[in-house]
């Protein structure tokens, strides 16, 4: 039986490797060897690396692409994408050649304000707390004033406090409901620190103020955090074409074509077991990117599928439409992300993929990611409506079939060549591969 450990963040890397190795796996010595295996040979580079966490053992790597050819407002870009998910790479790729010829994608930022707030319980007259609330809101903002200074300077800070009255949801609950703007950074830990100020100034004059009674003095607070959910951080990207230029295949007319993804898109809309797979696929797209910049997926994938929700029934986040002769899809999606700060300057590929994207804002980061989920879309949902989701997955997913079962160089090439015309599925590869071995 495990016995639990004292002190193991205390030890060496080889030694938590030894303790995890020898207590939790088959083979100590081959795992061992795996994880020494990821280090990376540059010793700094791997002390940066460690850093990062605690408890380090050893470095998760994950492809990194590139999906060339997105024009996006009349600029070319080259998008890196860290994902480990076959044809997701391609399928961005191929979609923005194709709209790179019909005009390019187009985006709107449509807010950039982030939300915080301090949660508090308060036993006592709503009204006599809002009088409170108001007398203080300036004193709430001065005392926080060391805090958002060099944030001011470059255009940000703090919006606005609004004090919520939320006893209805819950007894005694209210909360100070704060708007940020934090520009290039993507400010958590800016929003943070915020608002344990506003708290701690909460507090102080609650105790102070004369006209509360010994109980109402003792307001709660909670807690003090950021939310993840920031729908007036929001930017809309978009294409559109007249209908006869939707020629994706010799298999499909463009006009049916057009009809089909709408469908495809009001069925996403209204049917939340497809709308979650359909979003997961936009998703794809713009995780990816969030990774490669050294942004926080959880974060961006919580705040997009809250949006999802926000009328009450879980639904797409695409919309497309048939106006006339032209059709458009377009996406509106909260993206709250930096380009300063975080891993931004520490990791050297964050750096280098932000070099490629053309050093953008953090602005201009919302509207890149927001096209690259929009055109994952488009990609997946065309090919549902035509071919099937599976011819193109799956002939991506050879490669991984092949090395699975440990195929050689030359086994894979004449494996890659006879797929070029059969239907890939993972019993034909198997079969074709035992075939070849005989």
């Amino acid at each position: 039986m495990m016995k639990p450990i004292a002190g193991f963040s205390k030890l060496s890397k080889s030694e938590k490797i030894e303790w995890i190795a020898t207590n939790y796996t088959q083979n100590p010595q081959q795992s061992k060897k795996i994880l020494e295996s990821y280090w990376n040979t540059d010793s700094q580079l791997q002390q940066l690396h460690d850093e990062f966490i605690e408890n380090t053992i050893s470095n998760f790597y994950m492809p990194m692409g590139i999906a060339p050819n997105f024009l996006i407002n009349d600029r070319l870009y080259a998008i890196p994408m860290a994902i480990e998910e076959s044809s997701v790479v391609a399928a961005a790729s191929k979609a923005a050649k194709f709209w790179e010829g019909r005009g390019g994608f187009r985006t709107t930022v449509l807010g950039t304000e982030k939300v915080g707030q301090v949660h508090f319980m308060y036993h006592g007259s709503a009204s006599k707390l809002l009088d409170f609330f108001n007398n203080i809101k300036t004193t709430l903002l001065s005392e926080a004033e060391h805090l958002t200074q060099s944030m001011q300077k470059r255009g940000g800070g703090i919006n606005d406090i609004v004090l919520k009255d939320k006893t209805s949801k819950l007894p005694n609950y209210y909360q100070l409901h704060c708007t940020f703007e934090t520009k290039d950074a993507m400010g958590a830990n800016f929003i943070n620190s915020c608002l344990e100020q506003l708290a701690e100034t909460l507090k102080k004059e609650a105790l102070a103020n004369p006209y509360f009674s010994d109980e109402e003095k003792q307001l709660e607070v909670v807690m003090s955090i950021l939310s993840n959910y920031v729908p007036s951080c929001l930017v809309k990207a978009e294409v559109n074409c007249p209908i006869d230029q939707l020629n994706l295949s010799n298999d499909i007319a463009p006009k049916d074509f057009a009809e089909k993804m709408v469908r495809a898109v009001e069925i996403a809309t209204v049917e939340p077991y497809r709308a979650v797979t359909h979003n997961k696929g936009i998703m794809n797209g713009i995780d990816a990117v969030v990774l490669a910049t050294g942004n926080d997926f959880r974060a961006i994938e919580a705040g997009a599928h809250a949006y999802a929700s926000k009328n009450g029934v879980y639904s797409s986040l695409t919309h497309a439409k048939i106006d006339g002769d032209i059709f458009t899809f377009w996406i509106e999606i909260p993206l709250a992300v930096g380009t300063v700060g975080g891993l931004t300057k520490l990791h050297p590929l964050v750096k280098l993929n932000l070099e490629i994207l053309q050093n953008p804002s953090a602005v201009e980061l919302m509207q890149i990611m927001a096209v690259a989920g929009l055109a994952q879309n488009f990609a997946a949902v065309s090919s549902l409506v035509t071919t099937g989701i599976q011819k193109g997955h799956m002939k991506m997913h050879l490669m991984n079939i092949l090395n699975q079962h440990a195929a050689t160089e030359q086994e894979k090439a004449t494996l890659i060549e006879h797929f070029k015309t059969h239907t890939v599925t993972h019993r034909g590869v198997l079969n074709a591969l035992e075939n070849l071995r005989k």
